[in-house]
């Protein structure tokens, strides 16, 4: 098992949410969660929500409005509620890491979401 561990997708009707989580394998005090990036079938990966340390949360204009990152440092985990789905946000969604100790940074396995029209 990885430093990253995506969790939650799972197939939605167009118009429904979904929410996903990443769960860090250590604390915050040593794994920092960025965010999320997405691939799409036959896409290259992409940033979806992003929020680096100290600085505001970013989303891609494609998801504005529909989907919120938040996180629980108790568990260091970071969820994605993703309200109003779209067919094309079908994708596989992974989250990055950064290590606060060294230069390492971490991806977990992904975790696919369809979205049915």
């Amino acid at each position: 098992q990885g430093e990253l561990v995506e969790s939650g997708g799972g197939l939605v009707q167009s118009g429904g949410s979904l929410r996903i989580s990443c769960a860090a394998s250590r604390s915050v005090f040593s794994i920092y969660i960025n965010g999320w990036w997405r691939q799409r079938p036959g896409k290259q990966r992409e940033l979806v929500a992003v929020t680096r340390r100290g600085q505001n949360t970013v989303y891609a204009d494609s998801v504005k409005g529909r989907f919120t990152i938040s996180r629980d440092n108790a568990k260091n985990t970071m969820y994605l509620q993703m309200n109003n789905l779209r067919p094309d946000d079908t994708a596989v969604y992974f989250c990055n890491a950064d290590s606060l100790r060294n230069r390492d940074s971490y991806w977990g396995q992904g975790t696919q979401v369809t979205v049915s029209s």
